[in-house]
């Protein structure tokens, strides 16, 4: 059993910083990536942004200069530091892990329940 628990969603004006934070707890193996994603018209949901193992990033052009994703590997958590929040950022942020529970098995896709970020005046 895989768990996936966001945190730090919350209300925010326009400009202001939210931190997200996504722990993974269960029985793992290893995590190949961990991300967040959000809806988007058209998708079911988008990239926000994501991090490998390795620390490697990827960031949706949308979000670039404002989010910084970070991990901290022996702690199994990703965290999504937000500034200069726009209204448009509102939405259900999801929390996604890359990972095996064991080694034999390949690496399956996890998601958390989503945490809610509105950026309001």
């Amino acid at each position: 059993q895989v768990q996936l628990v966001e945190s730090g969603g919350g209300l925010v004006q326009p400009g202001g910083s939210l931190r997200l934070s996504c722990a993974a707890s269960g029985s793992i193996f290893s995590i190949n990536a961990m991300g967040w994603y959000r809806p988007a018209p058209g998708k079911e949901r988008e990239l926000v942004a994501a991090i490998t193992s390795g620390g490697s990033t990827n960031y949706a052009d949308s979000v670039k200069g404002r989010f910084t994703i970070s991990r901290d590997n022996a702690k199994n958590t990703v965290y999504l530091q937000m500034n200069s929040l726009k209204p448009e950022d509102t939405a259900v942020y999801y929390c996604n892990a890359v990972l095996r529970q064991y080694s034999y098995l390949r690496p399956k896709d996890y998601w958390g329940q989503g945490t809610q970020v509105t950026v309001s005046s």
